[in-house]
């Protein structure tokens, strides 16, 4: 079973990465998913590439992973609240393909804590 957490880790971090550079190629489409009480607009857009592809990076080189899938888990649980819900809620987008971005960033908030779960304990000198 072990030999399946390498590719699976791998998998999984390399979508964020793309996903974190699609938020600057695709800054339009992006600024059109906000809504009204997120600061910042494309300020809040390009931050969020940025965490996305760092912790895409930090989760295939097993940098800090446990940190970076929990706080990635986190962000992941923010998209769903202020973004996903909300169009859902008031009908701003097609609700199909809002329903399917919803289950998707929940299935990727449960994978990364489940990433966060297997990784090793980090040893602490004393």
């Amino acid at each position: 079973m072990k030999k399946f957490i390498v590719p699976g880790r791998i998998l999984f971090g390399i979508p964020f990465v793309i996903f974190g550079i699609n938020h600057f190629i695709m800054m339009d489409y992006y600024l059109g998913m906000l809504t009204s009480f997120i600061p910042l607009g494309a300020y809040t857009i390009i931050l969020t590439g940025i965490l996305l592809i760092a912790a895409g990076i930090s989760i295939i080189t097993r940098f800090n992973i446990r940190l970076a899938s929990l706080l990635l888990a986190g962000m992941m649980l923010l998209f769903i609240l202020t973004i996903h819900i909300p169009h859902l809620v008031h009908g701003s987008a097609d609700r199909t393909i809002t329903l399917i971005a919803l289950l998707k960033d929940i299935s990727l908030t449960g994978g990364a804590l489940l990433i966060a779960g297997f990784c090793p304990e980090e040893k602490k000198e004393n």
